[in-house]
């Protein structure tokens, strides 16, 4: 990639990291901007680059900068809300996908919809693993859904 695609990746990578501190903090998973980056993403940059923004957010915070709304680390990947990170990355690319290269306004909500649905999909389901498997609680996933939605 030249550096000019790469600049718009940062960017979006930039503004998701700013979208995790502004945030409703809640139990288990705090309400953040994130999603609305990651939407922006995969609609402005398609679903390549705009995956490979999230990319770049996950690998920074994974790293040790404090980016997710938590802070950072690779500790994070128990964290309850990771899998909403790693659903952000099939986010972006899915809303790029259904966006296409140049979307009206009905095809940008329902990409939008699309990828915000592989985001909660991904993120409830990998806290339901956090909370059977490290936590050690006996939540169903009905109760999980609750708890993430």
């Amino acid at each position: 990639m030249t550096p000019r695609a790469l600049l718009p990746v940062a960017l979006l990578a930039a503004l998701t990291a700013v979208g995790a501190h502004l945030r409703i903090p809640f139990p288990y998973v705090p309400v953040t901007l994130q999603a609305a980056f990651v939407c922006l993403a995969g609609l402005l940059l398609g679903p390549w680059r705009g995956s490979a923004s999230q990319i770049v957010y996950v690998t920074a915070g994974l790293v040790g900068f404090p980016v997710f709304a938590r802070g950072g680390g690779l500790h994070y990947v128990f964290e309850p809300s990771f899998g909403y990170l790693l659903g952000f990355i099939a986010g972006a690319g899915i809303c790029g996908l259904i966006a296409g290269p140049s979307p009206g306004l009905i095809r940008s909500v329902i990409a939008a919809w699309a990828g915000m649905l592989a985001i909660y999909v991904i993120g409830v389901f990998v806290l339901y693993l956090n909370l059977r498997f490290v936590a050690g609680t006996d939540a169903g996933m009905a109760h999980t859904a609750q708890l993430g939605l």
